[in-house]
């Protein structure tokens, strides 16, 4: 069959690898793709929020099965235009994606729902958030209600902190109209987990556990980015816990988009705060998390096409995902400066050695070609990302292989996967 995946970042690289060994597959395209997809699949120079164009695309290669890997298409509703040509396409449509497009949205569905959260409130007006933080007194968390590219979320420990946040979402408008309206939570200690899933609309299938480290420094200091680094399996989610997600979280909520006539199909990704057995969702994704995609679709036995087919063409997801024993570590390399200016063009060496490396494969995430060389083009640049017989195994492989690809205007976190080493 003939696959499409829309997508040009570390999480597309991931899932083109994957996809790429499906047998079920005999042509595979990315649009618009990057330096290391290209050794995977045909990259086809389109951007992902040209969906008239990506339509254009499929029709006349007669593809059989898109597959979304970033959210701002789906905001854009490149489901329901894909569903109008009837073209199979995996992902939410645009009613369910606003689960992840609008924080403000999926924070009162699950007040609706009773589905566990912390204490908000949101706005719209910028007198009556400054009004709210004084009378509730930090720490607080604040979040533009859009899409921010995983850096529109911030703690906020005074008040004075708080009331400039305020001031640059909603009135300097940094994370531009993204931050027309505001939610505004109580600040939830513990450790924060990332909970993915495939699901019919119905039926969820879940995937193994995961953890991102969103903050930019070691130790989880720093401004948040869209993830510096990710480790599968988990071990702070028991299976205890597990179930009680499913039943309380992930279930939940696709019953309760089904309720509020928003299907969801694809992936669902919950990020969730753990303190002892206490569990609340800090947000809803509608796709795979980017870097958690490359730890989870390395250690990931079963081929992935299958369930994505049918979830696309309307059937029933049915049956467990199988899994290599094998822990995964990803950790990764980004241009020194991010999240805020950095500088690009400048070359990246000995990729090609890294990936000669057993158990390592390297995913590019924001890379170009340049005269024959490839070189930085992105925030977060690469995800070297290793497999081992325990997370330390990992972790050791992980960054020796990053040591190869060392560059001193590349940055990385040095504690990837630390926070497990207190269950071993």
């Amino acid at each position: 069959m003939k696959v499409l995946v829309v997508g040009g970042g570390g999480r597309e690289h991931a899932l083109c690898w994957k996809i790429s060994k499906s047998p079920l597959v005999t042509s595979l395209f990315c649009a618009p793709g990057n330096v290391g997809i290209s050794k995977n699949a045909t990259c086809v120079d389109i951007k992902v929020t040209d969906i008239e164009s990506l339509v254009r695309f499929a029709k006349a290669e007669e593809i059989e099965l898109t597959i979304v890997g970033p959210e701002v298409p789906l905001s854009l509703g490149i489901v329901d235009r894909f569903q109008e040509e009837n073209l199979n396409i995996f992902g939410p449509n645009q009613a369910a994606a606003e689960i992840e497009s609008s924080k403000a949205f999926s924070k009162n569905l699950m007040k609706k729902y009773d589905i566990p959260t912390a204490f908000f409130s949101t706005f719209d007006n910028y007198n009556d958030a400054v009004n709210w933080v004084k009378e509730v007194k930090p720490p607080l968390v604040i979040k533009a209600d859009g899409l921010a590219a995983g850096k529109g979320v911030i703690i906020c420990h005074t008040e004075d902190e708080a009331l400039s946040i305020l001031d640059d979402i909603m009135n300097s408008k940094i994370f531009g109209d993204s931050g027309n309206c505001v939610v505004i939570e109580e600040f939830l200690e513990g450790e924060e987990v990332s909970f993915i899933a495939f699901t019919d609309g119905e039926n969820v299938i879940p995937l193994e556990s995961s953890q991102d480290h969103k903050a930019l420094l070691d130790g989880d200091e720093g401004p948040n980015t869209g993830g510096m680094g990710a480790y599968s399996p988990a071990p702070v989610l028991t299976p205890e816990l597990h179930d009680i997600i499913m039943n309380k979280v992930m279930i939940p909520t696709v019953k309760a988009m089904k309720e509020e006539g928003r299907e969801y199909k694809g992936i669902l990704y919950a990020g969730l705060m753990i303190k002892e057995s206490d569990i609340k969702v800090l947000e809803f994704n509608c796709r795979f998390g980017d870097p958690e995609a490359q730890p989870l679709l390395m250690r990931m036995r079963s081929d992935i096409i299958p369930l994505m087919r049918t979830i696309s063409s309307g059937g029933v997801a049915e049956g467990e995902i199988q899994w290599y024993d094998e822990a995964s570590v990803c950790v990764v390399m980004a241009s020194k400066g991010y999240p805020g200016d950095y500088k690009k063009g400048f070359p990246i060496h000995r990729i090609d050695e890294v990936n000669s490396m057993d158990g390592i494969f390297v995913f590019h995430s924001g890379t170009a070609r340049d005269d024959g060389n490839i070189v930085a083009n992105g925030g977060r640049v690469l995800g070297v990302t290793a497999l081992g017989h325990t997370i330390p195994d990992a972790m050791n492989a992980a960054y020796k292989a990053v040591g190869h690809i060392d560059n001193e205007l590349l940055y990385y976190r040095t504690d990837i996967g630390k926070k497990s080493l207190k269950y071993i």
